[in-house]
C-alpha cells in the first residue's frame, strides 16, 4: 500500500546526535499510522517508537523516552526519528513502517516497512 525508504544513519560517537528519515509514497499517507523499528545483528527486531497519521499523538520504547523524538511532515510525506544522546547499545539497522492493522508495537502487524539504514555508535 505504500513503499518506504529510510536514510540519514551513519558511524557517530556515544552521546551524538542523528535525525532518520522515512520517505514514503502513497495516495493516503497522512492516514498511516507510521512505526520506527530497529535490529542489531543476532538480535530480534524490537519497536522503538511510533507515530498517529496525524501526528498528534506518538509512543516510545522505554529504552527511547527522553532521548528519541518521532514527527512528520505529512506534506512532504516523511516520517523522522531524531535521535539525541546516542549509546553504543543504540547500533543497529532502523526500519520504518506503515499502516499498523493491531498492536503497534509489532513489526508483524505492520502493512508495509522499509529496508532499514545501519547506525552505528562507537563508544
Amino acid at each position: 500500500q505504500v513503499q518506504l525508504v529510510e536514510s540519514g544513519g551513519g558511524l557517530v560517537q556515544a552521546g551524538d546526535s542523528l535525525r532518520l528519515s522515512c520517505a514514503a509514497s502513497g495516495r493516503t499517507f497522512s492516514s498511516y499510522p507510521m512505526g520506527w523499528f530497529r535490529q542489531a545483528p543476532g538480535k530480534e527486531r524490537e519497536f522503538v517508537a511510533a507515530i498517529t497519521g496525524s501526528g498528534s499523538m506518538s509512543y516510545y520504547a522505554d529504552f527511547a523516552k527522553g532521548r528519541f523524538t518521532t514527527s512528520r511532515d505529512n506534506a512532504k510525506n516523511t516520517v523522522f526519528l531524531q535521535m539525541n544522546s546516542l549509546k553504543s547499545e543504540d547500533t543497529a539497522v532502523y526500519y520504518c513502517a506503515a499502516d499498523p492493522e493491531g498492536d503497534w508495537r509489532e513489526w508483524a502487524d505492520y502493512g508495509s516497512w522499509g529496508q532499514g539504514t545501519q547506525v552505528t555508535v562507537a563508544s
